[in-house]
């Protein structure tokens, strides 16, 4: 069969469509702060607490997303957050005053809140449909967008300083963007998500163990990639006294290895399991970030931070997936647990550092690797039969 007219690629392309979408309207508004700031007049405190709001929306979101996600599916709530996102970047452009963007940030947490489970909701329905693996490759596209926003806002500055002439821009792609997630999203969601959902007549019950141990992994997981995206080059400035120049190198470290591991880890995961990959993945971001916070330096810490980029990269995906087969509710909580991890992951080295020495604060991001391998020996993984051509990557 032509690889155009697999059924396989083409659901791939169009769900990569959404993560692209998701990584590119995030970081085009991040990258524009300093004008927004200008523009509004705020003051650091109002722009942490702008920054905050969009977090906060998408974890309170939990609740609506899930009624969401029964009452449409994955398919439509991913097409109409998507493009509600891109409605948010002409919406903050506009907003007159400091509450109004605090409306519109909160709402575009909401939103992302919906895609982000909607989006993996359809990853894994596509896996356990023609049982191959591609959640990895979804997520490494996710940072395939966040790159595209940074160079396209590089080159929106230097032509113009209107914020609303570059989110313009913005907005056409993600237009289009979605017009190429029309042609290839699956109709309805995973055969076990059906399965797991609660009956109409039942009461709904708690979250079973099993998605609390899925919990507790995203939350782990997401606190050690937010902090090493927000602290590690202040660590190599001040703890291991790199020059300013080579400072940034840790973020580049770290995102580029995810990126890396992300193409390679579909691979790994048919030919080792989930479970095995989260194990050795996490034990290997852990110790190699202790081992280069214990011998200090330069060259060591950035050898550890390439180990936890590689590490810690398929944890998210494959609890994505792991949580996606338990139903659209355990999605939904466990993708509002990966949300808090984030907001509260970089916080909380910061009060660790303060309190003691940065040193110990990124010592608590190898311990929340450990911690990602402990609560993955209490899941149950259960993967989707996977051809023998997906044991290669592609």
């Amino acid at each position: 069969m032509s690889r155009l007219h697999d059924p396989f690629l083409r659901g791939q392309l169009a769900i990569s469509a959404l993560f692209l979408s998701l990584g590119f309207q995030y970081a085009t508004w991040a990258a524009r702060i300093p004008a927004i700031k200008s523009d509004l007049d705020l003051s650091a405190g109002e722009v942490g607490v702008l920054l905050m709001a969009a977090g906060v929306g998408s974890a309170v979101a939990f609740p609506a997303v899930a009624y969401l996600m029964r009452r449409l599916g994955s398919r439509r709530l991913a097409l109409l957050s998507q493009l509600g996102l891109a409605l948010a970047l002409p919406a903050l452009s506009a907003a007159p005053n400091y509450p109004v963007a605090l409306l519109v940030m909160c709402a575009d947490g909401v939103l992302v809140g919906c895609l982000n489970v909607a989006m993996n909701a359809q990853g894994a329905a596509l896996e356990t449909r023609y049982a191959r693996n591609t959640m990895a490759k979804l997520h490494a596209t996710f940072s395939a967008g966040s790159l595209l926003a940074a160079l396209l806002a590089s080159g929106a500055t230097a032509a113009t300083d209107s914020v609303t002439a570059h989110f313009g821009v913005a907005v056409v792609l993600l237009a289009l963007l979605n017009l190429t997630a029309r042609t290839g999203l699956l109709g309805e969601d995973t055969p076990a998500e059906a399965a797991a959902a609660p009956e109409p007549t039942r009461r709904r019950a708690l979250p079973s163990r099993l998605t609390l141990w899925m919990c507790s992994a995203m939350v782990f997981g997401t606190v050690a990639e937010g902090a090493m995206n927000d602290w590690s080059a202040l660590y190599l400035e001040d703890v291991a006294k790199a020059s300013a120049h080579l400072a940034p190198l840790g973020i580049a470290v770290v995102s580029g290895m995810m990126v890396v591991a992300r193409l390679f880890a579909d691979g790994w995961r048919a030919r080792w399991g989930d479970g095995r990959v989260v194990l050795l993945g996490s034990v290997v971001a852990g110790t190699g970030l202790a081992a280069a916070l214990v011998s200090g330096g330069v060259a060591p810490a950035l050898g550890g931070f390439a180990c936890m980029g590689l590490g810690i990269a398929a944890v998210t995906p494959c609890v994505y997936a792991a949580a996606a087969r338990q139903g659209s509710d355990a999605l939904t909580l466990v993708a509002a647990m990966g949300t808090t991890g984030l907001l509260a992951g970089p916080p909380l080295i910061g009060f660790i550092a303060g309190a003691s020495s940065l040193a110990w604060g990124m010592g608590a991001v190898a311990a929340s690797a450990g911690a990602v391998a402990l609560c993955g020996t209490r899941i149950r993984w259960t993967p989707a039969p996977v051809a023998p051509s997906e044991a290669t990557p592609a």
